[in-house]
């Protein structure tokens, strides 16, 4: 029952992003133009698609801890999971692979729903093969257009630094499948 509970507040939550303007999208998407005319390193956009199977016998998103509070809390506060999830370069989860997002999420604010992310992008095909990239930061899970920093990477994106723009791309309830859309921003040595 308190799996169910959680499945719904992430579902309403997922739900709400789908409904989302891209005015910030737009914002960001200009910012990066401006900047990218005045530097000298690297630039690269990626665009991306993270496949997040929430539960079942081929979850890719795990409970590892909690705290006292998190099962009386409305927003998990205290509730750390794992995730390797597939990241492809569409929003079908059959698409081509392009890598795992593997880190740790940590449902951290006590009022609204924000989780403390750590998460590597750890790349496996393509031009990016064998490189990574460290996505760190507060996700505000209940927003659209999640901006987190770029704080590092290796291989090719050595020295990287940028952000990335998030939003659900979709969920469906029944499977507990959600599919998220990322686009990088990054600068690189």
């Amino acid at each position: 029952m308190e799996k169910l509970g959680t499945i719904l507040i992430l579902f309403s939550l997922l739900i709400a992003n789908t409904y989302a303007t891209s005015k910030e999208a737009k914002d960001a998407e200009k910012w990066f133009q401006n900047y990218l005319s005045r530097r000298k390193e690297k630039v690269a956009k990626l665009h991306f698609y993270i496949q997040d199977a929430l539960g079942g016998p081929n979850a890719t998103l795990w409970e590892v801890a909690r705290s006292e509070i998190t099962s009386d809390s409305p927003t998990m506060f205290g509730q750390v999971s794992v995730l390797d999830d597939k990241i492809t370069a569409e929003p079908d989860r059959n698409s081509e692979e392009l890598g795992r997002a593997q880190g740790l999420i940590t449902s951290a604010d006590l009022r609204v729903s924000g989780l403390a992310m750590n998460m590597n992008v750890v790349f496996t095909s393509g031009p990016y093969n064998g490189s990574t990239l460290c996505i760190l930061g507060r996700n505000p899970i209940g927003s659209t257009n999640r901006e987190l920093p770029i704080v590092g990477g290796s291989g090719v994106f050595r020295m990287a630094r940028g952000f990335s723009i998030s939003n659900t791309y979709s969920y469906d309830p029944v499977e507990n499948y959600g599919v998220l859309e990322y686009t990088v921003y990054v600068f690189y040595a």
